[in-house]
């Protein structure tokens, strides 16, 4: 029986390293092409050459991204019961990097949660529901544990701390404090989960 489950593990980490490849190829053609069709536009064929390896394999300052910095509102109201600082916010990586950068996620993930959440809070509300912002700046998060806080309140600022290939911010609702042992809870906006590219404005 344990034998059985160690398989089924394995197999499911190898499907989701394949998703993952797959995914990135795809980034990183989409980028190839934007790239090549940005250089091709009036310089000589070398130049436009050294510019398209150059894009799909350099890496990006964070705060060359727009989202880097901007403010994080607390998305429910709660307790806060978790809350971390410190974490480096690294370069952004794009292209083959990105591919590289996401198929060591598995030993990010084997080392500790925060070697992928980075920088983030914990915030517990009605029932129990935990709520998990994550990848925050660092020396941004403006609660600590114990504080109350309520819907819009400043929490911190978007980042690319922990297990980021560019500054985003993850969010997850869980069934308790614990990571590692919570189950996932459904998350909807008024009720419903947006499309693809939908602006969802709280009031």
């Amino acid at each position: 029986m344990a034998n059985r489950r160690v398989l089924v593990k394995r197999r499911k980490a190898i499907q989701n390293i394949r998703k993952i490849t797959r995914t990135m190829q795809l980034i990183a053609t989409a980028r190839f092409q934007a790239a090549f069709g940005r250089a091709t536009a009036s310089r000589p064929y070398v130049e436009r050459l050294a510019e398209l390896v150059a894009d799909l394999a350099d890496s990006m300052p964070p705060d060359a991204f727009p989202g880097f910095g901007r403010a994080l509102l607390a998305p429910l109201n709660g307790v806060v019961v978790g809350a971390h600082d410190g974490e480096p916010d690294h370069d952004a990586f794009r292209g083959l990097r990105s591919i590289g950068y996401a198929l060591g996620q598995r030993g990010r993930a084997a080392r500790d949660w925060r070697a992928l959440a980075g920088n983030g809070v914990l915030i517990e509300g009605a029932e129990g529901v935990v709520v998990a912002v994550c990848h925050l700046r660092r020396h941004r998060v403006r609660v600590v544990e114990g504080q109350t806080v309520s819907v819009g309140d400043l929490i911190g600022e978007c980042g690319n701390s922990g297990n980021s290939t560019e500054p985003h911010v993850h969010v997850q609702a869980m069934t308790g404090r614990d990571p590692k042992t919570a189950g996932a809870e459904p998350v909807s906006f008024r009720g419903r989960l947006p499309r693809n590219g939908e602006v969802v404005r709280i009031p």
